[in-house]
């Protein structure tokens, strides 16, 4: 898009159900789950940019040999970088003992990162800071193997600061405010628990210490400590987590907002964000690949076995609709389909935006993430102009002329790689004039792909700040003299931070609300934003998180997403444009027309899926109010 919204995190987990010297025997290394685990990262890179970090636990290792090992990094490419380490380790321990090449064992007791678990995390930062204490996976060590513990996620909770202090009420005291460090506290005091009575349970049946430790790993209960410690997580989240002796889970949110999807068979149980990842890794089908339910977890056990259990009682499925229009990589079957369905039904708006002119219109897009939406509008108009063709030349009939024919056949739709982006180009320089300057240069036009006068239609995957449009695109677009631009925005307005996962905390970021701010002004109803500014800090001041209240939807109750649209035109026009501009956003219904499984649509209507996200919004409104340029969580 051409504001980038900021991605969420990406997880992949893998555990090899055979012993390491099958993977030897068959596929030439015993570094199969290393290989597989890169793959795996790289292929879900899109989803995080700050860092990345891999962890692997060894099965049955003796006491005093090393089985768990992690390596993380915040480089600008993390991924390239941790597993550059984790090679140059296997490279150098292979060095030095020549003749352990082919001794699988050897090389699972002595180099590191050579397990049959492992975990692996591409990270985006939406709380805390982007330090490398930041990045996952989390560890808590304990000399009880059982009690390590190993967390990451694609998450982010709204209530953390209660979650916090309900780890000081238990008499923890945790080093840090932060949802992951909270999180992974809270799923550790109930382990450690479970762990204590189990071991004191199995001490009365008459085991001794040393027998106690296998016993324990096979009772250990995880669906029981899962469903204690996420009894009062307020977000969206897809949490994993490895333990010392070997068990692992994935657990997903009741609402289902962040995604998870899980792969097995006789070699391997799979969990990652995405499904194409998996399948492209693994060589796998679509069908093959299932989608975790919502509130439930997948558990591994040290043996391989595997399982789903419910944890949290399923909400209203309520599936992040972003991961549809933008965030996932697009080669998923499903996604991609939607993604034309989102250009297809946007037509009849931008039909009527160009009078039904298709000659002496320009179709292209911006940037090249929009281009499947791009390819489902396109299609829409050839169907179009394939109707238009049918029902003229059957009413010409018989006498219609091979001059006339050609000319009616002749019409398709014009299409142009009007805007390319210029990669190289960075708005390194600080003072905001010169980076104005170099902002309007980050896109170049192809000259000559526009005839003066005509219409120029540009898709774009969502329209959030509207900055880059303003200052650079409407700017380049205008060069090519065309009588008017319509920008067309794949995703409706965006008029509400996300709290889920997706680094969208303000409102006065978003270029809708500022829409509507100004329409307040211009109809003077300024006395509704002191309303909703009472509503909203009344409602925080309660400190009730039940049945809290989204009160800034009245923020834009007044006007419709039209009036809306057209003010967005008019903020986002430079002053020197020529062009008339106009601004066409998806609908609602459209959206869950073409994403029919993912109506996670919170950003867009308000109507979020837990208690915590009102807040969100609401402390976010009076921050807006009192002028403080800071997170709503």
């Amino acid at each position: 898009m051409s504001d980038a919204i900021k991605h969420e995190c990406g997880i992949s987990l893998i555990r090899l159900l055979k012993p390491l010297e099958y993977y030897q025997e068959k596929y030439g290394t015993a570094f199969y789950g290393v290989n597989k685990m890169y793959l795996m990262m790289e292929k879900q890179h899109n989803r995080g940019q700050d860092g990345a970090g891999f962890a692997s636990i060894k099965l049955d290792m003796k006491p005093g040999e090393r089985y768990m090992s992690r390596v993380r990094s915040n480089l600008s490419q993390p991924i390239q970088d941790i597993f550059e380490r984790i090679n140059d380790r296997i490279n150098e321990s292979l060095r030095e003992h020549p003749d352990k090449v082919d001794d699988v064992a050897w090389q699972k007791r002595n180099i590191p990162y050579v397990g049959e678990l492992l975990l692996g995390h591409v990270r985006y930062g939406t709380f805390g800071k982007n330090s490398i204490e930041s990045v996952h996976p989390f560890l808590r060590q304990n000399n009880w193997m059982h009690r390590n513990l190993i967390v990451a996620g694609n998450f982010n909770m709204t209530n953390v600061t209660e979650l916090f202090e309900n780890l000081v009420h238990l008499g923890q005291h945790p080093k840090e405010l932060a949802d992951t460090i909270t999180v992974m506290e809270k799923i550790g005091h109930f382990l450690d628990d479970a762990v204590a009575k189990l071991y004191k349970q199995i001490k009365k049946e008459g085991f001794n210490k040393m027998e106690a430790s296998p016993l324990i790993a096979q009772r250990l209960n995880l669906a029981k400590i899962l469903r204690k410690s996420s009894k009062n997580w307020d977000g969206g989240y897809a949490m994993a987590g490895l333990l010392g002796h070997g068990d692992a889970f994935v657990l997903r949110d009741p609402s289902g907002i962040r995604p998870a999807y899980y792969y097995k068979d006789d070699e391997v149980v799979v969990v990652a964000s995405e499904r194409p990842a998996i399948q492209t890794v693994f060589n796998t089908s679509y069908e093959e690949v299932h989608e975790l339910p919502p509130g439930h977890a997948i558990i591994i056990k040290k043996d391989g076995q595997e399982e789903i259990r419910e944890i949290r009682k399923p909400e209203a499925r309520k599936a992040c609709s972003f991961e549809r229009i933008y965030f996932s990589r697009g080669n998923d079957k499903e996604i991609y389909e939607e993604r034309k369905m989102l250009g297809k039904l946007l037509f009849p708006q931008i039909l009527e935006a160009i009078d039904h002119d298709l000659r002496n219109t320009v179709f292209s897009y911006i940037p090249n993430t929009a281009e499947t939406s791009f390819l489902g509008m396109l299609r829409e108009a050839q169907n179009y102009l394939n109707n238009k063709k049918e029902e003229q030349i059957l009413a010409l009939g018989s006498n219609i002329s091979r001059e006339a024919l050609n000319d009616i056949l002749d019409v398709r739709p014009r299409i142009e790689k009007v805007a390319i982006k210029d990669a190289k180009l960075r708005t390194f320089i600080t003072q905001d004039s010169s980076r104005d300057d170099l902002v309007a240069h980050v896109y170049d036009i192809s000259y000559g792909s526009v005839n003066p006068g005509d219409y120029l239609a540009i898709i774009d995957d969502s329209i959030v700040r509207g900055t880059t449009l303003k200052k650079s695109i409407l700017r380049i677009l205008d060069r090519l003299n065309p009588k008017k631009i319509i920008v067309i925005s794949s995703a409706p307005q965006i008029r509400y931070p996300d709290c889920y996962g997706i680094d969208m905390a303000k409102l006065e970021d978003f270029i809708a609300f500022r829409a509507a701010l100004e329409l307040h002004k211009d109809h003077g109803t300024e006395h509704i934003i002191e309303e909703i500014y009472q509503k909203c800090k009344a409602s925080l001041a309660s400190g009730k998180l039940e049945n809290t209240e989204n009160h800034v939807k009245a923020f834009y109750r007044p006007f419709t997403a039209a009036q809306i649209s057209e003010k967005i035109a008019v903020l986002l026009s430079p002053p020197d444009i020529k062009a008339e501009v106009q601004i066409i956003y998806q609908t609602i219904s459209n959206l869950h027309l073409a994403c029919p499984k993912n109506l996670g649509d919170w950003y867009f209507t308000g109507d979020y899926p837990t208690p915590g996200g009102n807040r969100v919004v609401n402390r976010s409104f009076v921050n807006f109010y009192e002028g403080k340029n800071e997170r709503a969580y």
